[in-house]
């Protein structure tokens, strides 16, 4: 059974590893010239371990499984991979309740080792951060995403599948017998089609004659990072308790792989699919984010969040506010500007940021509609879920 997978990034590649274990002949498609070129590459490396999600939700189940997974992967084949534990801070005791929540929550995921720490413990697990509690969960591990990207496209080609760069998608039509796909200036025929196309979901769907319910709406997360000796006062990760009404994290504190300190991110819309920076606009990309209903109701929803993550995109005082909430001791010389990402965030008519992930079937086409945080973290159990659950036989 020949199969294409559209979308070169660790999801697609995932699944794309998946189906050929299980006997498919797998081409990936993908217009970029190297493999996990938007979130994949853009992220900050981070393995959730499942303490926020809905239990029951995909989200939940397949972010641990996926963890685990992914860290039987990595130790499989040498790629990095350290558990270097996250503290999700109450920074005043109002926030405790929405702290026991979480801790809460946790242990109905199943999440190992969580711990619920006072103001004096927490400062055992990070010195130099301050809070009226915490939550602490020792399995939140980092990894180098990209270079799992790498390595699952080397598993695919040996395993006899390919992937196919620099072939942007141009045409999608299902036939009697199969899909027909024009990309870039080749022409395949497939007896299904999975895509994994992230920030380009949308213009997939409508080549594939299924626009849904649910648009791509792009989120720049903006960083700074922790300047010279200041990365050493975090040992691991610090974040805030989130605002359940919003399916962002706030800014907080992430040791890379390689000891750098990531401080961020904001949220804030992105002017083109791909706006990485200020300066990224399309005015045809913004003709479809803001032809959508939803991002206006979205909008009218969230401005007051809204105005406040622009805010915190233009005044690096904003970023280091944000950030001594948690370790005060931070100063103004103690940041410096780091490479952003872009969120492809589903958004429903009625302007609702869709949380969970998502999968639409049409006909032999299998879309994946919302695959934002912690897909990459859940990549390897979306792949089986998506070769197990979806009809492509």
């Amino acid at each position: 059974m020949k199969i294409g997978v559209i979308g070169a990034g660790i999801l697609g590649l995932a699944v794309a590893r998946e189906l050929a274990g299980s006997g498919a002949d797998v081409t990936v498609l993908d217009k970029e010239s190297r493999v996990g070129a938007h979130q994949t590459g853009h992220n900050s490396g981070v393995v959730h371990a499942g303490i926020y999600y809905a239990p029951g939700s995909l989200k939940a189940r397949l972010c641990r499984d996926g963890a685990a997974m992914l860290r039987e992967y990595c130790a499989e084949h040498r790629l990095p991979y350290d558990e270097v534990g996250k503290l999700v801070i109450a920074s005043t005791r109002a926030e405790l309740p929405g702290l026991r929540r979480i801790a809460a929550r946790a242990r109905e995921n199943g999440v190992p080792g969580i711990a619920e720490l006072d103001a004096l413990a927490l400062r055992e697990i990070e010195p130099f951060a301050v809070g009226a509690g915490a939550v602490h969960s020792p399995t939140t591990a980092i990894t180098d995403f990209p270079a799992v990207a790498r390595r699952l496209a080397e598993d695919l080609a040996a395993m006899g599948g390919a992937v196919r760069l620099s072939h942007p998608v141009r045409r999608l039509r299902e036939t009697a017998s199969g899909v027909e796909v024009i990309a870039g200036r080749s022409r395949f025929t497939f007896d299904a089609v999975v895509s994994c196309a992230g920030l380009g979901t949308d213009r997939v769907a409508a080549l594939a004659g299924a626009p849904g319910d649910v648009r791509i709406v792009p989120f720049r997360g903006e960083y700074q990072r922790l300047a010279g000796a200041a990365r050493h006062r975090v040992r691991g990760l610090i974040y805030p308790v989130p605002d359940p009404r919003y399916p962002f994290l706030g800014v907080h504190l992430t040791r890379r792989i390689g000891g750098e300190v990531l401080v961020g991110p904001n949220a804030v819309m992105a002017l083109a699919f791909e706006g990485y920076r200020w300066r990224d606009v399309s005015p045809g990309d913004l003709r479809e984010i803001l032809g959508w209903p939803g991002t206006w109701r979205m909008a009218g929803r969230n401005w007051r969040t809204g105005v406040h993550e622009v805010y915190g995109s233009l005044a690096k005082d904003a970023f280091l506010a944000a950030a001594r909430r948690y370790v005060p001791s931070l100063g103004p010389g103690d940041l410096e500007p780091a490479e952003g990402g872009v969120r492809a965030q589903a958004v429903g008519r009625d302007g609702r940021l869709l949380d969970d992930f998502a999968i639409d079937v049409h006909g032999r086409i299998v879309l994946v509609r919302n695959a934002p945080s912690p897909a990459a973290t859940a990549s390897l159990a979306i792949a089986r879920h998506v070769v197990l659950t979806v009809p492509l036989r």
